[in-house]
This record gives structure tokens, sequence and C-alpha cells, in this order.
């Protein structure tokens, strides 16, 4: 079976986020199950760079306002078809903003185009690969399930990472989109009088998936449902959650290079040597004492103003704290200005860094993730993976991936973590109280290491309820 992946980002080539992680991981998850799966993505600086050798498959003399082109090419095994079209993706920095921080202004052609491409393709236009279902991920390719539904293809598959990104545009925009006059009607793009790609991809896709089973059901209510519930609550036949898997070549503390030291569940004791890696790396007193990581985006969603609140108590019970992520200004602001006044206590690194956010995972006790909203979350997933015991809010695929340690589970013996709800500052100081009355009691804090590092996190059953979905689409 043939598949065609469309989405705005991919690992490794350009990542913004946990999007990226899952678009490069499906592939190779898929193969052992008999799905051909190509990715395609815009032809950003970085990609092209990695593309040199790529051949082109097909050609557009005029795509949205200047020349494009389809490459075709192999990256690390995986399958990559790439939109090159410079007037539209030869930008620097992140793919979504300008130099002011700010949307590019023309991100709605720019992601019309990349639809456009991929109902293309889906319709037959590389003659030499076609393939039998489209699954689009985000806003940025939702428009690709309008198009098709409008002019025929194969059966769609759209799946909703973030909810709360939905690529909303002013009405004047439409008649730049390519798309047939009737694409703009309340069942289609219409919201409000705007354009809204995933509302219009969510209407008229076959097949709707989220990133964890709770995200499923929260997003059918207005709390959650950021404006889209109605539609998702009329849609919830056609909707499926599958939890994200992660890739476990990556993310895999045996073999990590970015680590001071690899280690397994049967050498946990060598671990320790990544605590003091972080504990320098981060500017921390060294000691035993227990050090939480966060590895995030610093942004509302992420709940990281509540813990950033909580930092003079934080130090006051004798914890450290070890965080590396960018976002919102004034929480970056806080969490520097705590780093100022406890050093050696609070370490923080504002710039984005994968090899340091696997030294996080791989020497921090416990990855905290208060988010308000979470549709999966990765880091907990890598925090279990790593040893690292995932302090989490009760929502979406947090609730879905994290055992809480309470009295029943660890009479069962298959705690991994902590959950906390609601989410704000009692209940976030609540649990991180547990976190540190557990990790007094070392053989209890090894039983949950334990129990974390022997869970399932790898793709290989989402894998599978994939392929069984496709199977069922293509009929």
């Amino acid at each position: 079976m043939r598949v065609l992946s469309v989405a705005s980002e991919v690992y490794p080539l350009v990542k913004t986020g946990g999007l990226a992680d899952v678009v490069g991981a499906l592939p190779a998850a898929l193969k052992p199950h008999g799905v051909e799966m190509r990715v395609l993505v815009p032809g950003y600086p970085a990609v092209m760079k990695m593309m040199a050798a790529a051949k082109a498959v097909h050609t557009y003399p005029d795509l949205f306002g200047g020349r494009g082109r389809i490459l075709f090419g192999t990256v690390q095994g995986m399958e990559l078809l790439v939109l090159d079209a410079a007037h539209l993706f030869d930008r620097p920095g992140n793919p979504y903003l300008g130099p002011d921080g700010k949307d590019w202004p023309d991100n709605a052609i720019r992601f019309a185009a990349l639809s456009t491409v991929a109902a293309d393709i889906a319709r037959g236009a590389l003659k030499s690969w076609s393939p039998d279902i489209l699954h689009l991920h985000d806003w940025q390719a939702a428009l690709a399930a309008v198009d098709i539904r409008h002019r025929g293809g194969p059966r769609t598959v759209l799946t909703v990472h973030n909810i709360a990104f939905q690529g909303q545009f002013p009405a004047s925009v439409f008649p730049r989109l390519g798309l047939p006059a009737s694409a703009y009607a309340i069942e289609g793009l219409e919201y409000f009088g705007n354009v809204n790609f995933l509302k219009g991809g969510l209407a008229l896709t076959d097949m709707i998936t989220t990133v964890s089973p709770t995200y499923a059901r929260e997003i059918c209510t207005p709390e959650y449902g950021m404006g889209l519930d109605g539609l998702l609550r009329a849609r919830r036949h056609n909707t499926v959650g599958i939890v994200n898997g992660i890739d476990t070549d990556v993310w895999n503390p045996e073999t990590d290079k970015d680590l001071s030291a690899t280690f397994s569940l049967r050498a946990l004791e060598k671990r320790r040597k990544n605590k003091r890696a972080l504990e320098k790396r981060f500017a921390l007193e060294q000691g035993d004492s227990i050090i939480h990581g966060v590895v995030s985006r610093l942004t509302w969603q992420k709940g990281l103003d509540i813990l950033a609140n909580q930092l003079d108590w934080l130090v006051a019970s004798g914890a450290r704290l070890a965080l590396i992520g960018t976002g919102e200004p004034g929480i970056e602001t806080a969490f520097a200005a705590a780093a100022l006044r406890h050093k050696g206590r609070i370490g923080v690194t504002m710039k984005y860094d994968e090899a340091v956010s696997h030294l996080v995972q791989g020497g921090a006790d416990t990855m905290l993730v208060p988010s308000r909203f979470e549709p999966c979350g990765l880091t907990q997933l890598y925090g279990l993976r790593y040893g690292c015991v995932p302090v989490v809010a009760r929502t979406g695929g947090l609730a879905d991936t994290v055992i809480d340690a309470n009295e029943a589970a660890l009479s069962a013996g298959v705690a991994t973590g902590f959950q906390f709800s609601p989410v704000d500052e009692p209940s976030l100081q609540n649990a991180l109280q547990r976190s540190a009355s557990a990790y007094a009691d070392q053989n209890l804090w090894t039983k949950l290491q334990s129990n974390g590092m022997s869970a399932d996190v790898s793709w290989d059953r989402s894998a599978a309820h994939y392929t069984d979905l496709y199977r069922q689409l293509k009929g």
C-alpha cells in the first residue's frame, strides 16, 4: 500500500516541535506493515541543503506566482518528495515566522501551494508513483482534503496534532487559493466570514485522527475544541485517537551519543554520570537532591507560567531545576530572573538544542510537563524511555501515557510517574511534593524508573492502528 504523508516539517530536516518527530518516524514504523510511505515537505533552505542530489520529477512553470519543482530523494532511508519553490520557501529561520517574529503574510499562499501539489500527486501527477491514501498533518496540509473532495482523488486522513493552530485568514485570500468557488461554504472553508484551513479539512476529509484517545474526546468539548467542537461532535464517528510513539533508535539511552554516559535498565547506576554532566552544563550545585527537568516551549499552553510562579517555593523545598526552551517573552523573563536569584539551584538555556534536550532526559530525575492541554506530548515518552520520571498534567496524551503513582498503582507495581489536576499552582505543588517524597525512597524511585523504561513507547502498536485505518479506507 502506498501512502503520501504531507507536512510542513519533518525530522531530521526541519523541526519546530513534535510534529516533525512524528512525521519523520512514521515511514520506518509503517514499513514492516507493508506500507510504503513517502513524505512531501516544503523546500526550506535546510531541506534543500539535504536534497542536493535529488532529481526533479515534476515541474510547474507557474505555481502560485513562481516556478516550482517536485524533487525526489532519500534522506536517512526516508523517501522524500520536496516542493522546491524558492519564491515561497527559500527563507531563513523559522518555517512559519518572518524576521519580526510574526507569521509570514503569505502563509496562506505558501501552504495552499503545498496542499495543491499534494492533491496533484495524489491524482497521478508523477506518473511513476501515486498514493492509495493521502495522510495530511495539521492545517498546513489540510487544504488538500478540500481539493480532493472537489476535484477527485484517493481517500484522505487528516491528523490534528494541535487544534489551537488552525490556519485562519481573511476571506479576501480565498480567490488566490486556486479552489472552485463552491469550496468557500459553511460545509467547507468558510468560518465566521473568514477562511479556516483546518476547519475545511476536518469537514471534508474521510477520516480524522488525533494523537491520543483522550485528546480525541477532549476536542469535542467547548473547553478544548477551540471553536471547532461542534463540527468534531458531528464527525465523532469518523474520528479516532492514535497515541504517538517515539523513534526508539534516536531516543535510546543505550546508544545515545549526546549523553555523557550511556545506560540501560540493567545498568541504571551509570545514569548518575549524566546527572553530574547536567549539573555542569546548567551550572547547578553538585549534589544528590532531586533535579526537575523541563524541555518545552515556554508558553501558556504548556503551563510554564504556573511553574514560573512556583520557583522560589521549589528551591526552598530543596529541589533544583534544569530548563531548556524558548517562548513567550514574559515567561522567559520569569525563568531568567529566577535563575539569577537562585544561582546553582536553577539553570536555564533559552535556546532549543537537540543534544542538550537528550542530556536533560538522561540526567534529570523528573520531566515536568504541566500543560493546560496536550494533544499527545513526546517529552514524557522520552522521559519514560530514559528513566526520567514524568510529572504531568492529567490531560490529552499525558493522561494516556503516564500511570499515576497513586495507592492502587503503587500496590499493583505499575506506576510510572505523577499526574495532577486541575492545572493550577496548588495541584502542581502537590505533585512536586509527591515526586520528592518518592525520590527520597530510592527503592520506590528505582521501581518507577524501571516501570517507565519497560513501557512500550515505540511506534509498533500505533503503526498497526494506522495500517488498519489505511486498509479500511482503501477498501
